[in-house]
């Protein structure tokens, strides 16, 4: 049995977080500092905001991670950190921490990618082997994995333009919905009928898994521009019903790639990871996929899917396992693509950081 202990370390976007994990898929702590208050009145995070958070919280995080489990880091095995890809501000900032903590106590460091953490994710949860098909899916990626081992990722497709979860923000900033989007268009969709508006489905006329998600906002917003000019403005049902036509039409999207996904490299598991398969319209929808086909299906517990450091320190676990170490010139990088043997996405996410 693998006794190792990591420290894990994540600070990508505008989550800072830290945690203790073992090489026995136990999670001794978890730690998540999030900024949402810091970022609302701009409709978005602020990269340099962000990364000024990080450097002001992690040391703390990192303190009630280690209180949190009862250990001290001379019981650590390593230190695993996101290094990539993200803002580029607040990769910095966790990779020098991390670095300054194995210098200071000895310890072998290990850089990790951020999607990477949410593609290794299910072999935490549920200890599941190789190979397995993950959806990645949140505010700044959007793609189909398939895993074959610790390092070895190929992608299948992913988004041309904007991640779902980035849509979802946007189209919560249309209708004047609280940030992040994503829960906000999710309580208003439960309230709303999905079949009164018609909403594209973007790509599904073409074959193959890329997707694209920057029209669906475009007609979202002509729907609504219509809307306020022959009425004056928007009613609660309006919104709750776009919402909901909105959502529908993303999961449709999301369900009908991922059956092409699985037809294109069969696997025995589907799985789905990252901030956006908290919906559970989404999941419903990939579940029910995955049932067509014969798969298993997984999603990490709604804890694990938005952005934290158990999956950082997971991830560092596998690679260590594989003889990978880091030293000090560890390098915080703003793009780092899983599968580098595939095509670069062309305009993959506005936001560009995790795509």
């Amino acid at each position: 049995m693998d006794d190792s202990i990591f420290l894990g370390i994540e600070s990508s976007c505008d989550d800072t977080a830290a945690a203790i994990v073992t090489g026995g898929r136990r999670i001794l702590s978890s730690v998540v500092a999030g900024q949402t208050e810091m970022h609302a009145d701009f409709g978005g995070v602020v990269p340099e905001i962000a990364a000024r958070a990080h450097a002001e919280r992690l040391d703390i995080c990192v303190e009630q991670a280690l209180a949190e489990s009862g250990l001290t880091l001379r019981e650590l095995t390593a230190v695993a950190v996101t290094a990539g890809p993200g803002l580029i501000g607040g990769v910095m900032a966790g990779v020098m921490m991390a670095k300054g903590i194995a210098a200071g106590a000895g310890l072998p460091l290990v850089g990790v990618n951020h999607l990477a953490g949410h593609a290794l994710t299910p072999r935490l949860t549920d200890g599941i082997g190789f190979p397995y098909l993950v959806l990645l899916v949140s505010g700044g990626h959007c793609q189909f994995l398939r895993v074959d081992g610790p390092q070895e990722f190929s992608r299948l497709g992913g988004t041309i333009d904007d991640a779902p979860g980035e849509a979802f923000d946007k189209l919560a900033k249309l209708l004047a919905l609280p940030q992040p989007g994503g829960p906000s268009v999710e309580a208003e969709a439960a309230l709303g009928r999905a079949d009164r508006f018609e909403l594209p489905r973007p790509l599904l006329d073409r074959p193959g898994c890329d997707m694209s998600f920057s029209g669906l906002k475009t007609a979202a917003l002509r729907l609504r521009d219509q809307l306020i000019a022959e009425q004056g403005g928007l009613r609660q049902s309006d919104r709750q019903d776009l919402c909901a036509a909105f959502q529908t039409a993303v999961a449709e999207v999301l369900a009908e790639k991922s059956r092409r996904a699985l037809a294109l490299s069969p696997a025995p598991v589907l799985a789905v990871a990252g901030g956006v398969a908290a919906n559970r319209t989404i999941r419903a929808a990939l579940e029910q996929v995955a049932r067509d086909a014969g798969a298993r299906f997984l999603a990490p517990p709604l804890r694990l899917c938005t952005d934290n450091a158990a999956m950082i320190a997971w991830a560092g676990i596998e690679r260590f396992r594989t003889g990978a170490r880091d030293g000090m010139d560890l390098a915080a990088r703003p793009r780092w693509p899983l599968d580098s043997r595939a095509a670069p996405m062309l305009g993959s996410g506005k936001k560009g950081a995790k795509a």
